[in-house]
């Protein structure tokens, strides 16, 4: 019911083939910062995580294309 509360890792591949794999709170962090650009890709295109604020105030991501759930990233199968 809360999709403000349903994500606590992103992770993914690196160019090299290794895994990566941070919390939430690292990658909005990172995301704010300018630190990193973290993608999902999806319907064939990559599209952007951003950070969007729920009605109670708590940061989470979704891609621009989800109107408030997060549903696209939610689609990802779980984080190893």
């Amino acid at each position: 019911m809360n999709h403000d509360r349903r994500i606590r890792r992103v992770g993914g591949f690196n160019r090299d083939g290794t895994r990566w794999l941070v919390t939430e709170a690292q990658a909005i962090a990172a995301i704010e910062t300018g630190r990193w650009d973290l993608y999902v890709e999806a319907e064939g295109r990559e599209l952007p995580l951003v950070v969007t604020v729920s009605r109670y105030g708590v940061k989470y991501l979704k891609t621009p294309a989800d109107p408030l759930h997060p549903e696209r990233l939610l689609a990802l199968p779980e984080c190893p």
